[in-house]
């Protein structure tokens, strides 16, 4: 059976390779090439797509935990919800996670992920204190920033495409309780949004859903949520049961009219202004998590997620073009997540900036690739940059002028023989 990315497109055959020790492994990596890893299949897009796919879901074992500084050691497939189910009843956190946590340790790595706490915690390596890859000579090394600094830089953020993650040893943040003391912005326009983003920034934890259907006056309204743990004690966290959509919905379910009912039916759930609401974990951090196969309500023809970054000082004037323009379109998501970013690492190909970055999910259909090139014409226009986790159409000229460090990266991989070795889609696609 192939394997697919969570969009569901494209499809392409590929021939499967497990491997329960590195002898294994090893094996596999000396006798193919065009080989690239994949963890849960989360990645949006298709860089985890190749004919020959890489397994590393079941090399998923816990390692060590050091109960003082809070450094843990595990394999690289081992789910984030796994970690939380074991840790969070022990006080313990992720000191980053992104809006799923049904990814791997190695496939937060590769994607260098963020999250809701980005403008005070970085990326995900900022957290990542070393970890094991296997090369593509089959050499097993151990990377950190002071060891193997340009093996990290080129590892966080780089699409699986230096070598397979074995094991990883992270740093977790301590906590008193699985709840959050959230507050709700409720906005009417983007000068609004912008306005509450900055005079709650100092907040850990920040998140905007935004109605990219919204017209005229009332576009970029939103609702913000802003938070941090509560110091309760309460700690008893289990992953919850998921309820789960059963089949693909047919294509014409989703649709101008079901977005704009949706929208309004959200939007209008909110109370007006400021509201304050206790949530747990889950309902904060993870909100999708709680269907599973959610991908299927876009139908069989799959889904892909846009999501770009654009420069703090000029953020605003491009989002509002880049809504005005998916308002004319019609072509609306009822997932339009904004986002707030501090200051850029030293990796590679790390997607965050300084600045804002908006996410929106849209059902492959004719017209779609269309209107992603205008998008795109803006971004660039704006100096921003397109996330590679969850892209699965932009063009090689786009992506590069992104990304000023891409040359470091190719030259990285070629010096050390991992452009023949490790390939997706992907990186076939925009040229690393």
């Amino acid at each position: 059976m192939s394997l697919l990315s969570w969009g569901m497109y494209p499809k392409i055959d590929n021939t499967v390779y497990t491997f329960n020790k590195v002898e294994t492994l090893k094996s596999i990596v000396d006798k193919y090439n065009e080989l690239i890893p994949y963890g849960n299949g989360r990645s949006y897009g298709d860089s985890a797509i190749s004919s020959k796919i890489i397994n590393v879901k079941s090399h998923d074992y816990f390692i060590d935990f050091n109960e003082e500084s809070g450094l843990l050691h595990i394999e690289a497939g081992v789910l984030l919800s796994e970690i939380l189910e074991s840790f969070v009843p022990r006080g313990w956190f992720l000191k980053v996670t992104p809006g799923t946590k049904l990814i791997t340790i190695g496939g937060a790595i590769a994607s260098d992920i963020h999250g809701k706490n980005h403008h005070v915690a970085g990326c995900f390596s900022e957290c990542v204190d070393e970890f094991t890859i296997m090369l593509g000579d089959g050499e097993i090394v151990t990377c950190s920033k002071k060891s193997k600094p340009e093996l990290f830089q080129a590892t966080c953020g780089g699409m699986g495409l230096t070598g397979v993650i074995l094991d990883a040893k992270i740093y977790l943040k301590k906590i008193n309780s699985k709840y959050i003391d959230q507050t709700t912005i409720k906005t009417k326009n983007l000068k609004e949004t912008f306005e509450a983003f900055e005079k709650y920034k100092e907040l850990p934890y920040s998140v905007a859903w935004i109605d990219c259907l919204a017209k005229n006056d009332e576009i970029g309204k939103c609702l913000l949520m802003v938070g941090d743990f509560m110091d309760d004690g309460r700690l008893d966290y289990k992953n919850k049961s998921q309820l789960s959509i059963p089949f693909n919905f047919p294509s014409f379910a989703l649709n101008n009219w079901s977005v704009r009912a949706f929208n309004w039916l959200y939007y209008g759930k909110a109370k007006d202004g400021v509201s304050k609401q206790t949530v747990d974990i889950d309902t904060f951090f993870y909100p999708l998590d709680a269907i599973g196969h959610w991908n299927r309500i876009y139908g069989k023809n799959g889904f892909t997620q846009y999501q770009f970054i654009l420069p703090k000082e000029i953020s605003y004037d491009g989002l509002e073009e880049i809504l005005k323009t998916i308002s004319d379109s019609g072509k609306g998501s009822f997932l339009a997540v904004l986002k707030l970013y501090g200051k850029a690492n030293e990796n590679y190909l790390s997607f965050p900036i300084e600045g804002y970055s908006l996410a929106l999910d849209f059902k492959i259909e004719k017209g779609l690739f269309e209107l992603l090139d205008k998008l795109d014409e803006i971004v660039l226009k704006y100096n921003g940059r397109i996330y590679l986790t969850k892209d699965v159409r932009v063009s090689k000229e786009t992506f590069e002028k992104g990304y000023p460090e891409i040359e470091k990266f190719r030259i990285f991989r070629k010096d050390n023989k991992m452009d023949i070795k490790f390939q997706s889609l992907q990186s076939k696609r925009v040229g690393i």
